[in-house]
């Protein structure tokens, strides 16, 4: 693990040290945790974009999944 120097907000740092005391974690733990949410829902994004720009680039055809309509079972038969 590395120690690493940050500024933030002196308003940003009371806060996260008030949650942090009711979380009972430390500044550091918690700021860990926050920082990897972060990056997973970057992640996350990033995913999406790429999946929206490839149906973007090859759309849906309209006939595309109607091999599957007979294989569905939708409990109502």
């Amino acid at each position: 693990m590395r120690t690493i120097q940050m500024t933030l907000d002196d308003d940003l740092v009371k806060t996260v040290d008030h949650v942090s005391k009711q979380l009972h974690t430390s500044r550091s733990a918690f700021t860990r945790k926050a920082l990897r949410e972060a990056l997973a829902r970057y992640n996350l994004e990033q995913m999406e974009r790429k999946h929206l720009q490839g149906y973007e680039r090859h759309p849906v055809a309209a006939d595309e999944f109607s091999v599957w309509e007979t294989e569905q079972a939708w409990g109502d038969e």
